[in-house]
This record gives structure tokens, C-alpha cells and sequence, in this order.
């Protein structure tokens, strides 16, 4: 599912139009950046949480001339499935 069929499905699931569902939707979205950017997390009770988690700077190889590089520290996201999406999944549904 892309982004399109989502907003389709929560326009018609919602019966609103498909400019107020993509609004929710980019809104929902905006939201989670802006907390993650400022170092938070966001917690969707039952679905997950989205969190921010820094790693340090490391030496890598090149894998073509084995020669070492420095790899420079940096944030990821992380995302932890809540335990009814684990289960949703592993039922199949």
C-alpha cells in the first residue's frame, strides 16, 4: 500500500473527501517529524513507537579496496511494533 491507497482508504473508511483525508494524513505525518526532530518519541498505543537513537562514528572498509573509511556519527529512526500489530501479523489478518 502507497500513500495514495492509504489516503483512499481513509477517505472512504472516514467518508470524508480524499483532500481532507490526505490533509489527516500529512498532518499525522507532520507531527511525528516535528517530535522526532526535537528528540522525542511517539507512541501509538497498540500499533508502536517511533523513536530517535544516535550512533556513534566508526571505521568501515571500502568493499572494493578494502581500504578504511571514516564513518561519521549520526541519528536513525527506530520503530518497536506494539503488541496488537505483532499480532495482527502473525494471525495473518
Amino acid at each position: 500500500m502507497n500513500k495514495g491507497e492509504l489516503i483512499d482508504k481513509i477517505a472512504k473508511d472516514s467518508k470524508i473527501s480524499k483532500v481532507q483525508a490526505g490533509n489527516a494524513l500529512n498532518s499525522t505525518i507532520d507531527g511525528i517529524v516535528l517530535s522526532l526532530k526535537k528528540g522525542g518519541k511517539v507512541t501509538l498505543v497498540g500499533f508502536g513507537t517511533f523513536s530517535v537513537s544516535s550512533r556513534k562514528a566508526r571505521t568501515g572498509r571500502n568493499p572494493q579496496t578494502g581500504a578504511p573509511l571514516k564513518i561519521a556519527a549520526k541519528k536513525v529512526t527506530k520503530f518497536a511494533p506494539g503488541a496488537e500489530l505483532k499480532k495482527a501479523v502473525n494471525r495473518g489478518r
